[in-house]
C-alpha cells in the first residue's frame, strides 16, 4: 500500500493508506478480458455470492469463453 499525505477537514494533515487499482480479469490462455467476473479488491469479493464471483459454466473465471469452446473441441477430437 501507498502511503499518502491527506488534509482532513480540521486543516490538519495525516498520513494515510492508499489502495491499489484493481485490475481487469485475464483469461489463462489468450489474455482476454474475462466477462462475467467482478473487478474489485479480494476483501469485496469475498463478501459477494459464489454465483455473483464467476460464472457457473466450466473453466469459468479462468478461461474466457472462446478458449473453453477451443478446449472441449480439443478434447473431443481426442476422445
Amino acid at each position: 500500500m501507498k502511503k499518502v499525505k491527506v488534509r482532513i477537514p480540521s486543516g490538519k494533515i495525516v498520513i494515510r493508506n492508499k489502495r491499489r487499482q484493481v485490475g481487469i480479469g485475464r483469461c489463462a490462455n489468450c489474455q482476454g478480458e474475462l466477462h462475467g467476473t467482478p473487478t474489485a479488491h479480494p476483501i469485496e469479493i469475498r463478501k459477494l455470492a459464489k454465483s455473483d464471483k464467476r460464472p457457473s459454466r466450466a473453466y469459468g473465471g479462468y478461461f474466457c469463453s472462446n478458449c473453453t469452446k477451443e478446449l472441449f473441441r480439443e478434447k473431443a477430437r481426442l476422445i
